[in-house]
């Protein structure tokens, strides 16, 4: 089988498996919460992230209650979810420009986004993709891992593997490649023990350990 046929078969059976509906595993209920909750979810789980955030988004109620906040009581705030120095002091900065700069709204211009504090190409992605519906390919663990395991890439770069699968991926899939991949990645090819015995992939995957 090409490359093109097993890329074909694969979402076939990914929407399948797992169905076409956009789901975000970060809780928010607007784009800024989701910008601070994918800020704070690198190095982190997404269920740790939530657990944080429920009390987080109590405390501090808009983007100008985060960019007044205080640095050493935000640090503790966001203390579990690891690095926390480095988060609070971005999600200060960024929720300040946002607040000057874009009159607390987020932008879903790409170029814009990674312009703020904290923000790289995989959280802009997530919010360009849930909160505006544009296509975009977020690059996290599972999929740089996986998508190398599908042989749909040889790329090691997260910006490059992005590249290579937008030039590989149907749009409409662009979104879904993301959801599809971290479910199938905590559930079945988890690192470092894949189950390959009981993938729906494995017969077409080159990767696949018998």
């Amino acid at each position: 089988m090409d490359q093109k046929s097993r890329i074909k078969e694969v979402l076939k059976r990914l929407d399948n498996e797992y169905g076409t509906e956009f789901v975000c595993y970060l809780e928010h209920e607007n784009a800024w919460q989701l910008l601070i909750a994918t800020i704070l979810s690198a190095q982190c789980t997404d269920a740790r992230v939530n657990i944080v955030t429920k009390d987080l988004f109590k405390k501090y109620k808009s983007v100008d209650d985060f960019a007044k906040a205080d640095l050493k009581e935000l640090e503790q705030d966001i203390h579990s979810t690891g690095f926390y120095h480095n988060k609070a002091k971005n999600i200060i900065a960024c929720c300040k420009e946002l607040r000057d700069k874009y009159e607390c709204e987020v932008p879903s211009d790409i170029e814009a986004l990674t312009a703020l504090p904290g923000v790289g190409r995989k959280t802009a992605n997530v919010i360009r993709g849930n909160i505006y519906h544009i296509p975009s390919i977020v690059v996290d663990t599972h999929v740089k891992r996986i998508s190398n395991k599908l042989g749909i890439t040889k790329e090691s770069d997260p910006e490059k593997i992005e590249f290579d699968l937008m030039k590989k991926l149907p749009k409409d899939h662009w979104i879904l490649w993301n959801i599809h991949i971290i479910t199938l990645g905590r559930t079945i090819c988890k690192a470092p023990n894949p189950d390959c015995k009981n993938c729906f992939l494995s017969d077409i995957c080159p990767s696949r350990v018998d």
